[in-house]
């Protein structure tokens, strides 16, 4: 074990319990990945961070859990975070308690030594029109420094002098993250790269194989099938309940049917690339229990009934961008021309084995690209505390 800095984190070697990462052999089909993911992660008084640990273990999944900084930065020591645009120690969500810092930064040690990932949800979660999508590059390159910064002098900010460490460096860690409310992304991009990130998830996309864009991959969010709907929905909780009930709380006589809907959605887009372009499933999630838990349930339930699939690989967002990288390119292009819900024409030895072309697929579903939706379609949650 190296100290780094104050002694907040290590370097202890690289992560443990890490898939090899191979090359796709010439007229392979893909390997299905679906990528878990969690906005804000941090564990309060519900405890659903340590909760959906057990869940990965127990269904051989890494997941991505995006660490919002301000939850490793004590109420009292406020102060020291600068939001861009706004006042010194303003937050949209609010800072965590001693007690919740510490049972946070237990819950990421134990996540990253299991395997998974540790992003960033950014800080003060600032959305609408004086938030994160009126931000410059400059402003995110300032917003992305203070996250890496707290979470690097947490022992500093809590006293904590003899708590273990972090079990990894924060500047070779951190290589992804997800805006607050899906907003701002071109301009986070711009930072990203100059930041060292590898990947983005801050946008909507269709179930289709990604690309890169200002450099680092677009592993945005996907519209998947809203059972019972004309319209598409973005794979993550907030969303659904966006179109079940609003920002408001439904009557508990309809949390069954909103937790049957999402589970039914969210398995529909997977089936939709597992049986056809095999491309990466995205779904993002909040720590929150909406709507009596029924989001929470839904996903679990997502989680037990896909990650143990023949083929099926449940992973972090870091281990996917690993997997692209290390492809054969001319390979990735030919998997990027399959569109939603489209199959190799015929099949896939020969469609990976041969010069891309477009329209080599036959259609197995429509794209979700014409996908309506309420204005809060697109939108994040403006998280509460632990969210």
């Amino acid at each position: 074990m190296k100290l780094i800095g104050d002694g907040s984190t290590a370097y202890t070697g690289a992560q443990p319990n890490q898939p090899t990462v191979s090359r796709m052999t010439a007229g392979s089909k893909p390997p299905q990945f679906v990528v878990f993911s969690w906005d804000g992660a941090g564990e309060d008084g519900q405890r659903l961070f340590s909760h959906f640990r057990k869940v990965a273990r127990e269904n051989d999944a890494a997941m991505t859990y995006f660490l919002s900084g301000v939850y490793v930065l004590p109420r009292e020591k406020r102060m020291q975070y600068a939001p861009p645009g706004h006042a010194r120690g303003a937050s949209d969500i609010g800072y965590l308690d001693e007690e919740e810092v510490a049972a946070t930064l237990e819950q990421v040690r134990g996540a990253w030594l299991e395997g998974s990932e540790i992003g960033t949800h950014f800080n003060g979660h600032f959305c609408g029109r004086t938030g994160v999508a009126s931000w410059s590059k400059e402003d995110w390159k300032s917003e992305i420094a203070q996250a890496k910064q707290f979470v690097q002098q947490w022992k500093t900010n809590t006293g904590r002098k003899k708590a273990d460490p972090l079990p990894f460096d924060y500047d070779k860690e951190l290589v992804g993250g997800r805006a607050p409310c899906l907003e701002g992304q071109e301009n986070l991009m711009k930072a990203a790269k100059e930041m060292g990130f590898r990947y983005d998830t801050s946008g909507v996309s269709s179930q289709v194989w990604p690309k890169k864009k200002e450099g680092i991959w677009d592993l945005s969010l996907q519209e998947v099938p809203f059972p019972g709907r004309a319209f598409e929905v973005v794979s993550m909780d907030y969303n659904f309940m966006a179109n079940q009930s609003g920002t408001a709380y439904a009557p508990a006589a309809q949390h069954e049917a909103f937790e049957r809907q999402m589970r039914e959605g969210l398995l529909a887009g997977f089936e939709r690339a597992y049986t056809t372009n095999r491309a990466p499933l995205v779904i993002g999630n909040h720590f929150e229990s909406w709507n009596g838990g029924a989001y929470m349930r839904a996903v679990e339930d997502t989680i037990k009934t896909v990650c143990k699939k023949k083929d099926v690989h449940c992973v972090s967002f870091r281990q996917l961008a690993d997997w692209l990288d290390a492809q054969d390119p001319a390979a990735l292009a030919r998997l990027q021309t399959l569109d939603v819900g489209e199959q190799p024409a015929k099949g896939w030895e020969k469609f990976l084995s041969a010069p891309a072309k477009r329209g080599s697929a036959q259609r197995a579903d429509g794209p979700a690209g014409s996908a309506q939706k309420d204005h809060a379609g697109t939108a994040d949650a403006k998280q509460g505390q632990a969210g």
